[in-house]
């Protein structure tokens, strides 16, 4: 699979800006622009000099000068791809930069598929798979939570996780393979009781990283966060206090929210999706009925559930609305809930520390006024387990690597049980090939097929 052509593509985004990168790799990408470059230092060639140099010249077509560029060389093996590769820093004219990648087109390049650089990285030993597809995490990132997830990643996390546990496990492997060829000598090559320890601990640590699947998936999305209640609560007006704008439409008429309506915003590094929902109540109207049935079902796939009750309404009949509270952590088990009584611009201050006083599990604020906001964004970010995050824990965000790790679990699992009940070494060291295969797919140290390298590597930017 691996390529020597030379390819080309612009590396910064589209359009006009003060600056512009056009990247080359391949074996012949340094001579290849060489041969148009024309360095302030006259008769200066860019094949001779050393890497990881930058060099200031025009980029020349025939008598034409095209722009002034500055040239940076990264010579192989010691570039982003492995190959010899060169950046030329140019004008952030768009007429400039085509004319630039168009002449080099016109002279034996072609230009880059999505994710080529990085896929040549990986192919040429540069990273490893887990290391490639993190690249593109780290661009998308859009939160200090996400950005940390991805970079913890990039500098082979979960490779470092399970390199030393499946070396082992290889080790193993191959004394379980000896033991087959003697099988008619009645001789155990490998320690049972030790080798009962590593698959335990092996099992351990994928159930680890499954699990963190969940969180890391939330903290690279946004963690969704379902706003319910009943009509007219101030779901609407919660939301656009949360996101500092008038994202939906507020009104007094109860049942306003019919759909769904999400957006997100990043609290302290946190991304947060939140949504609010038709408010929830017995009506006869159809088209209300199919908003209530959507809104437990965003709450149903929400990790975070806000249910926000009115202030008047609660000092009226606080005991239904406690049994109302019981019954929404019945129906959304393992699921976390912020129960908010809100409009306390309603009530008196007496009421209000009354409120506090007896019920100190529930957050009062004023979602108009947004009066105790701040205290509620506050409860959000101590409600997400963060602490993996501080802890440089490897968090799995890549729905490829949890099923990987999913298959490798079952497969580990199957030897436990092949162990347990004394079954022949041949049956189980099947399910042990299988799981060194699985956890192989997931740094691409197992033959990884060629349809599968194109979706990951076709989901980058061009030019990266």
């Amino acid at each position: 699979m691996i390529q020597n052509d030379t390819i080309i593509a612009l590396a910064t985004p589209a359009g006009v800006g003060a600056i512009a990168v056009i990247r080359l790799s391949g074996e012949k990408s340094i001579a290849t622009v060489s041969r148009f470059f024309s360095s302030i230092k006259k008769n200066k060639s860019l094949v001779k000099q050393k890497s990881h140099t930058l060099h200031l010249g025009h980029i020349v077509d025939g008598g034409k000068i095209i722009d002034q560029v500055l040239v940076s060389i990264f010579k192989n093996p010691h570039s982003y791809t492995g190959e010899n590769v060169v950046e030329i820093s140019c004008h952030g004219s768009s007429y400039i930069q085509q004319e630039i990648i168009q002449l080099f087109l016109q002279h034996g390049c072609r230009m880059a598929d999505n994710g080529e650089f990085t896929m040549r990285a990986f192919l040429n030993g540069k990273m490893d798979l887990s290391q490639a597809e993190a690249v593109a995490d780290v661009i998308a990132s859009n939160s200090a939570a996400s950005h940390q997830v991805a970079i913890q990643q990039m500098r082979g996390g979960i490779t470092n996780e399970l390199q030393e546990l499946r070396g082992q496990l290889l080790d193993f492997a191959a004394l379980i393979e000896l033991e087959l060829d003697f099988s008619g000598e009645d001789v155990e090559f490998a320690d049972r009781s030790k080798f009962t320890e590593l698959v335990n601990r092996i099992s351990l640590v994928l159930k680890r990283l499954i699990d963190s699947f969940a969180f890391g998936n939330a903290m690279k999305n946004g963690i969704p966060v379902a706003i319910i209640g009943e009509p007219n609560v101030g779901k609407s007006t919660l939301l656009n206090a949360l996101l500092n704008e008038e994202k939906a439409i507020v009104s007094d008429i109860a049942g306003t929210t019919r759909d769904a309506i999400e957006d997100e915003v990043i609290i302290e590094g946190v991304a947060f999706r939140f949504i609010d929902t038709a408010g929830i109540r017995k009506t006869t109207d159809v088209v209300e009925n199919i908003g209530i049935k959507k809104a437990y079902e965003k709450a149903e796939n929400a990790q975070l559930v806000i249910f926000l009750i009115n202030a008047e309404k609660f000092i009226e009949n606080s005991q239904a609305f406690l049994s109302e509270m019981q019954a929404i952590q019945e129906r959304f088990l393992n699921k976390r809930i912020l129960t908010i009584v809100n409009k306390i611009d309603r009530i008196t201050a007496e009421q209000v520390a009354m409120l506090k006083d007896k019920y100190p599990d529930i957050l009062l604020l004023s979602a108009k006024h947004k009066t105790g906001v701040d205290v509620l964004q506050q409860n959000l970010t101590s409600l997400v387990n963060t602490g993996a995050l501080s802890n440089n824990e490897t968090i799995v965000t890549n729905s490829r690597h949890f099923e990987a790790l999913t298959l490798a679990l079952e497969s580990i699992e199957a030897v436990r049980q092949g162990i347990d009940l004394g079954i022949s070494s041949d049956l189980f060291a099947i399910d042990i090939r299988e799981c060194l295969r699985h956890l192989g797919n997931i740094t691409g140290e197992y033959d990884v097929d060629k349809d599968i390298l194109g979706h990951i590597f076709g989901n980058f930017c061009i030019g990266k």
